[in-house]
């Protein structure tokens, strides 16, 4: 199983979770490009995440010479589970997607509304130099990723992700203190969303066992028609066990003990 992390996090969003689940259990957690111990794009290049996590999908199969494989992803590792699956369905036994159901659908007006944005803030964390880049205490560090996450992340658990996501700031900057350590460019990578009707048209042709948690209160979706859209849709063609678990959007980091049996039962069943 390839384990998939969310947008910005990274492999430790899965610290808390693996270790429950049987000892027999193989898992590769991977670091996003731009995200934790992963490299950065170089400069030119522009993170389309919701297609360029597919090839790397693809790459690491390739690369182990697996002929089957199981996705397991949250948010935006669990849209690219979606993606993979769909784009080669005779390749993937099952996936596990953590509240996402698809790559994230918007609307359209919203979409063209922040593009120009989107691409100058790009082309400034581009070209942003080093003794720009913002350093912190290790405590206001893990305080400003707290008050980012809004309430979906504790103190606790942020210290957790932290671990891959931030590093002390080099000797030759002459400043004290960390820095994040992801691709600033990744804030803007939303340049990439689809329609209802794309993603619904990927959703049909999913043949692998799905099995979808939306986590209460969860993630707060523009539109939560178009997740439970994709859901319905997938039924036409394949198995989907969809259940809704009490958690933040990052359930399976922050309360991983509401959805490990289902994980492990989703996994034995079939």
């Amino acid at each position: 199983m390839i384990a998939i992390h969310g947008w910005q996090d990274n492999a430790g969003t899965w610290d808390n979770l693996i270790p429950l689940l049987p000892v027999n259990t193989s898992v590769l957690c991977i670091d996003l490009p731009g995200h934790g111990h992963s490299s950065h794009y170089p400069k030119g290049m522009i993170y389309y995440v919701f297609w360029d996590g597919i090839v790397l999908i693809r790459r690491i199969v390739k690369h182990f010479k697996w002929e089957k494989v199981q996705l397991m992803g949250h948010s935006l590792g669990g849209a690219l589970s979606f993606m993979y699956a769909a784009s080669f369905p005779d390749d993937v036994d099952k996936i596990i997607c953590i509240d996402i159901a698809s790559p994230a659908v918007r609307e359209p007006s919203n979409m063209v509304k922040t593009a120009g944005w989107g691409m100058d803030k790009l082309l400034e964390y581009e070209t942003l130099k080093e003794d720009k880049i913002p350093c912190y205490e290790y405590e206001e560090m893990i305080d400003i990723v707290c008050d980012a996450y809004k309430g979906s992340v504790s103190k606790r658990n942020c210290r957790v992700l932290m671990r891959r996501g931030m590093m002390p700031t080099p000797a030759h900057m002459n400043k004290k203190g960390y820095f994040f350590k992801r691709d600033p460019r990744l804030k803007v990578a939303g340049l990439a969303m689809m329609s209802i009707e794309t993603a619904l048209e990927f959703a049909g042709k999913v043949k692998c066992k799905v099995l979808n948690l939306r986590a209460l209160p969860g993630q707060g979706w523009e539109r939560l028609d178009y997740y439970m859209k994709v859901v319905e849709k997938l039924r036409e063609t394949t198995d989907v066990q969809y259940v809704e678990v009490q958690g933040t959007h990052h359930v399976q980091l922050e309360s991983p003990e509401n959805i490990v049996e289902l994980i492990e039962e989703f996994l034995e069943l079939y």
